[in-house]
């Protein structure tokens, strides 16, 4: 067969050859129980899974941007409150802010307002959801990947062939659509934060640009954050709720896990493209609060960034820098900050 070796499309065999490696030699029925089960849902799965954990991460960071650059309240994020309700994923995010946010001038400066939107109030209780959702995926994959999920199954102790049903992929699909509708939701709260930062409130200017009438400003990008928005909750449709006959009546029932697993990458393209975009917008709002600083964590986060996506004084075509911004943040190491 084929395969991509350093960005280019070779045959397996000269990419062994490269290697000095001998292809494995497989014995009997090792070929149908490569592909008889569920490897092709639980390889997609782990991926998402990892993939899922570093967009977590990353929706906390610039959740905490957006929050200080709106002049947000830190009280939701007090630990007492978390406590009282205490989903391991809520507590693990209001733990995560605090700590983004520790040593911020803008964060700890009075507040003339009383409470903020929910898309900036209630980041522990959404992001933390979300968390949770990823932890489950991740204990459902586990069991998977650590199963036999070949049909028939040999039992040579026993002196036993039993046909049976473990290549049904159906507490993947299940899990996966889950995981889809969790991360959507990511999607959907960094939007709405990106829609609060543009509206001209609290000292900010009307599309983050000093010349709203003239400038279009960061108005485009939330247009664009909306409809991917809207796509991923298309891809949210549960494609486990359905099932195919084939086989001539004989699978009369399946998972399409497949399905669920190819939507749930989707799912996370877009997320890569929503997170960006909340980004620049936070990044942008964070530069009308100067000379105040906000945290040594997200200062150091902003100055990585303004090497790449410069501050934006007039209107430009913004794909470019929305790209740049998702190469940017697919570099971060949120961990290490």
């Amino acid at each position: 067969g084929d395969v991509y070796y350093k960005g280019q499309k070779r045959d397996i065999g000269s990419v062994l050859d490269e290697f000095g490696w001998e292809p494995l030699k497989l014995k009997s029925k090792e070929g149908l129980a490569l592909l008889n089960g569920t490897q092709f849902m639980s390889a997609h799965g782990v991926f998402a899974v990892m993939k899922a954990q570093r967009l977590s991460k990353r929706a906390d960071l610039i959740a905490a941007i957006s929050l200080d650059a709106y002049d947000g309240h830190l009280e939701p994020f007090d630990e007492k409150l978390h406590l009282i309700r205490p989903h391991l994923g809520q507590l693990e995010t209001s733990q995560n802010i605090v700590r983004f946010l520790e040593g911020s001038e803008l964060i700890s400066r009075e507040k003339k307002h009383i409470q903020d939107p929910y898309s900036f109030r209630c980041i522990p209780q959404v992001h933390g959801a979300t968390k949770d959702a990823i932890a489950y995926v991740k204990s459902v994959l586990f069991t998977e990947i650590n199963s036999v999920t070949d049909n028939p199954t040999i039992f040579p102790d026993d002196d036993q062939i039993i046909s049976g049903g473990n290549f049904h992929g159906q507490p993947l699909a299940i899990t996966f659509d889950f995981l889809a509708l969790a991360l959507a939701e990511l999607g959907n709260i960094s939007e709405r934060r990106v829609a609060q930062l543009i509206l001209g409130n609290r000292g900010l200017p009307e599309f983050l640009v000093a010349n709203p009438g003239l400038n279009s400003g960061f108005m485009i990008p939330q247009y664009v954050s909306a409809s991917i928005v809207s796509q991923n909750k298309m891809y949210c449709y549960a494609a486990s709720s359905d099932s195919i006959v084939s086989s001539n009546g004989q699978e009369d029932h399946v998972s399409m896990g497949a399905t669920s697993a190819i939507k749930l990458l989707k799912v996370m393209d877009n997320l890569d493209l929503i997170l960006s975009i909340e980004l620049m917008n936070a990044v942008q709002a964070m530069e009308f609060r100067r000379p105040l600083k906000s945290s040594p964590v997200i200062e150091k986060t902003i100055k990585e960034y303004r090497k790449e996506v410069p501050f934006v004084e007039e209107d430009i075509v913004m794909y470019k820098e929305i790209h740049k911004t998702v190469a940017f943040l697919n570099r971060l190491h949120v961990d290490a900050l």
